[in-house]
Protein backbone atom coordinates (compact mmCIF):
# COMPACT_ATOMS: atom_id res chain seq x y z
CA UNK A 1 0.00 0.00 0.00
CA UNK A 2 1.18 3.12 -0.98
CA UNK A 3 -0.58 6.75 0.67
CA UNK A 4 -1.33 9.03 -1.83
CA UNK A 5 -0.95 13.01 -1.17
CA UNK A 6 -4.10 14.71 -2.85
CA UNK A 7 -1.70 18.10 -2.77
CA UNK A 8 0.72 16.83 -5.13
CA UNK A 9 -2.22 15.13 -7.83
CA UNK A 10 -4.37 18.61 -7.67
CA UNK A 11 -4.83 19.62 -12.05
CA UNK A 12 -6.91 22.06 -13.27
CA UNK A 13 -7.28 22.94 -16.48
CA UNK A 14 -8.90 25.72 -18.52
CA UNK A 15 -10.51 23.80 -21.23
CA UNK A 16 -12.57 21.00 -19.34
CA UNK A 17 -12.34 18.46 -16.66
CA UNK A 18 -10.47 15.95 -16.87
CA UNK A 19 -10.32 13.41 -13.44
CA UNK A 20 -6.91 12.16 -11.84
CA UNK A 21 -7.65 8.45 -11.14
CA UNK A 22 -6.40 8.16 -7.85
CA UNK A 23 -7.18 4.26 -7.66
CA UNK A 24 -8.69 1.83 -9.74
CA UNK A 25 -9.70 -1.96 -9.46
CA UNK A 26 -12.83 -4.37 -10.24
CA UNK A 27 -14.65 -3.24 -7.22
CA UNK A 28 -13.45 0.86 -6.67
CA UNK A 29 -12.46 3.53 -8.31
CA UNK A 30 -11.37 6.79 -7.07
CA UNK A 31 -11.45 9.63 -9.10
CA UNK A 32 -9.68 13.31 -7.92
CA UNK A 33 -12.33 15.83 -9.40
CA UNK A 34 -10.52 19.24 -9.85
CA UNK A 35 -13.13 22.28 -11.54
CA UNK A 36 -12.66 25.39 -11.88
CA UNK A 37 -15.53 27.70 -11.29
CA UNK A 38 -18.24 26.90 -13.87
CA UNK A 39 -16.96 23.57 -14.76
CA UNK A 40 -19.25 21.09 -14.75
CA UNK A 41 -20.11 16.73 -14.95
CA UNK A 42 -23.30 16.81 -16.80
CA UNK A 43 -25.82 14.47 -15.18
CA UNK A 44 -25.51 10.65 -16.01
CA UNK A 45 -26.54 7.04 -14.50
CA UNK A 46 -23.72 5.38 -12.43
CA UNK A 47 -22.80 2.78 -9.82
CA UNK A 48 -23.15 3.62 -6.07
CA UNK A 49 -20.66 6.97 -5.57
CA UNK A 50 -20.02 8.64 -2.47
CA UNK A 51 -17.87 12.17 -2.85
CA UNK A 52 -16.02 13.87 -0.77
CA UNK A 53 -15.22 17.72 -0.82
CA UNK A 54 -12.16 19.03 0.34
CA UNK A 55 -12.28 22.34 -1.13
CA UNK A 56 -14.54 24.54 -2.60
CA UNK A 57 -18.49 24.28 -3.53
CA UNK A 58 -20.77 22.82 -5.98
CA UNK A 59 -24.22 22.34 -6.96
CA UNK A 60 -24.62 18.48 -6.68
CA UNK A 61 -27.49 17.17 -8.77
CA UNK A 62 -28.70 13.75 -7.32
CA UNK A 63 -31.74 12.14 -8.70
CA UNK A 64 -33.06 15.24 -10.30
CA UNK A 65 -32.24 17.20 -6.91
CA UNK A 66 -29.98 19.80 -6.45
CA UNK A 67 -27.90 20.90 -3.22
CA UNK A 68 -25.15 23.43 -2.71
CA UNK A 69 -22.67 22.16 -1.02
CA UNK A 70 -19.31 23.40 0.53
CA UNK A 71 -15.89 21.79 1.59
CA UNK A 72 -16.42 19.49 4.48
CA UNK A 73 -18.99 17.95 3.20
CA UNK A 74 -20.29 14.02 1.56
CA UNK A 75 -22.50 13.52 -0.85
CA UNK A 76 -23.84 9.86 -1.34
CA UNK A 77 -25.32 8.86 -4.95
CA UNK A 78 -27.75 5.75 -4.71
CA UNK A 79 -26.63 3.07 -7.46
CA UNK A 80 -28.04 3.87 -10.99
CA UNK A 81 -29.22 7.60 -9.91
CA UNK A 82 -28.27 10.25 -12.52
CA UNK A 83 -25.77 12.59 -11.09
CA UNK A 84 -24.22 15.33 -11.94
CA UNK A 85 -21.55 18.46 -10.60
CA UNK A 86 -21.46 22.40 -11.34
CA UNK A 87 -18.34 24.24 -9.66
CA UNK A 88 -19.48 27.04 -8.23
CA UNK A 89 -15.93 27.91 -6.40
CA UNK A 90 -12.70 26.66 -7.44
CA UNK A 91 -13.56 22.47 -6.49
CA UNK A 92 -11.34 19.55 -5.00
CA UNK A 93 -13.55 16.43 -4.66
CA UNK A 94 -12.73 12.85 -3.96
CA UNK A 95 -15.10 10.47 -5.29
CA UNK A 96 -15.39 6.67 -4.53
CA UNK A 97 -17.24 4.44 -6.95
CA UNK A 98 -18.59 1.14 -6.01
CA UNK A 99 -18.56 -1.46 -8.49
Amino acid sequence: MEPINITEKKQFFKDGFKPQILHISPKLKVPLICMEPGQMIPTHPSGAGIFYVLEGSAVFTIAGEKKEVKAGSIVIAPHGAERGIEAKERLVVVAFHAG
